[in-house]
């Protein structure tokens, strides 16, 4: 062994010594590890999160060694089957139907696996593969993810592996991506750039963004791009950009009203319409008469149908059936009282609040989705992923606590009748509001030792 490796082992050993631990618990759980084994998932996460911290704070310095191994960490999931979701059979799914030129918003998979003549590859596994209720409904993906997904079905060489390969490389891309454009952003901010490790190296973005295929993150990428380019005064093209990030998921349209006094008047207007033609042009190919019923109708089941990790929900729920209450009946109630709850705070954030600066603006980003989250029926640990990554940007860190107590929500998976620990979810609340509660309180007293001086 040469001297200078001798040297760089003798300074760099503990962070070496904590990757290589990382990878091994990466591994495990990508290739040994089932849903079912809850104190198994919950003791890697632990692990994997208190490596994420001491990587960070041993080398945030050290931005090239830092970006080595979180392409590393990655890269252990390459070859993995997704373990924690089945959602990427969908995806595989939709990706062969839009290959061949078939509609995704006007067929549903349990009628087209009932032809003889099916032209999905693989048809029968992907079928089986989705569980009882995705084939049920609609595709509910937006058109520049259904591109993707054609492009992963068009590269598999008709084969689920094949096509998990090719959307996991997109993800890992993307996530690089992020890692670049979120740098020169807070650069740009005047923030250490080395933050945004604290989203590329976090666990949760890892085990359910590349090891899931969670497309989170390629919404991310064209987000975090846009607001990159709004910061440096390129709106028009960021909002070319913006628009394919909705295009992939509709969260970012949650914050279009902010602009309206991000930028004056006109500017916002000319913003808006920019987003709206290029959004327009990219669903052309799947728009008919059908579309906006089959896609409302679909995207409406997960306010009045659906319930997973639900916070404030989950309390007026367990409260209501003291009183009698139909628990199916309060969900489809709920669900339409919360998109009006969401629109209110949107438009307070909107009109009470000077997001006139990017800071600003994306903090009251960063409050509008959380208290959607808080509010939502239904909150998959990997929907997290958004308010991580504007946590970055801010004062705020109580979404990082979030990223590592959402595991608790994972009991579920464990259970055949996937029935949820309102225990183990109250733990989970508690940890967030607590920490969440004690930030504010923190931020207030300062900003009051600022006024005195």
């Amino acid at each position: 062994m040469s001297k200078a490796l001798i040297k760089y082992w003798e300074l760099h050993k503990i962070p070496i010594l904590i990757s290589i631990l990382s990878i091994l618990f990466y591994g495990i759980f990508a290739y040994n590890l089932h849903r079912t084994e809850f104190i198994k998932l919950v003791l890697l996460f632990v692990a994997l999160f208190y490596s994420c911290y001491k990587l960070i704070q041993f080398k945030k310095w050290n931005p090239k060694f830092l970006l080595a191994i979180g392409i590393l960490f990655r890269l252990v999931f390459i070859i993995a089957t997704p373990n924690l979701s089945q959602d990427f059979y969908r995806f595989i799914w939709d990706g062969e139907l839009v290959g061949h030129g078939i509609n995704p918003y006007l067929q549903i998979p349990n009628v087209l696996i009932e032809q003889k003549d099916i032209i999905v590859a693989n048809a029968q596994e992907l079928y089986l593969g989705m569980g009882s209720l995705s084939p049920k409904h609609f595709s509910n993906y937006p058109p520049l993810n259904q591109f993707l997904f054609a492009i992963a079905a068009l590269l598999s060489g008709k084969t689920i592996f094949g096509a998990i390969t090719v959307m996991r490389i997109f993800i890992i891309l993307a996530d690089i991506g992020i890692l670049y454009f979120g740098s020169k952003l807070l650069k740009n901010l005047n923030r250490p750039p080395h933050l945004i490790f604290w989203y590329f190296l976090n666990p949760l973005i890892i085990i359910e963004l590349t090891g899931n295929l969670h497309f989170e993150g390629v919404m991310l990428f064209f987000f975090i791009w846009s607001l990159y380019l709004v910061s440096k005064n390129k709106w028009k093209l960021g909002a070319v950009i913006y628009a394919l990030s909705i295009c992939i998921k509709l969260v970012p349209l949650l914050f279009l009203p902010l602009f309206l006094n991000h930028f004056k008047f006109k500017k916002a207007a000319l913003f808006y319409i920019i987003i709206g033609v290029t959004c327009t042009i990219l669903l052309l190919p799947f728009f008919s008469s059908e579309f906006i019923t089959n896609y409302s109708a679909t995207v409406g089941l997960w306010f009045s149908n659906f319930e997973f990790n639900a916070g404030i929900y989950n309390f007026i729920k367990q409260v209501a059936i003291v009183f009698d209450a139909k628990p199916w009946e309060l969900i489809k109630t709920y669900g339409k009282i919360t998109p009006i709850l969401t629109i209110i705070i949107v438009f307070l954030f909107t009109f009470l609040r000077n997001n006139r600066k990017t800071t600003t603006l994306i903090t009251s980003m960063l409050w509008v989705l959380s208290c959607y989250y808080f509010l939502s029926a239904t909150v998959h640990p990997w929907y997290i992923a958004f308010i991580i990554l504007l946590t970055v940007f801010t004062k705020f860190r109580f979404s990082l606590v979030w990223s590592f107590a959402v595991v608790l929500s994972y009991y579920a998976y464990s259970r055949v009748d996937f029935q949820e620990n309102l225990w183990l979810l109250t733990i989970e609340y508690l940890l967030v509001f607590g920490y969440l509660g004690y930030e504010l309180f923190t931020l207030h007293n300062k900003n009051k030792l600022f006024c005195k001086n």
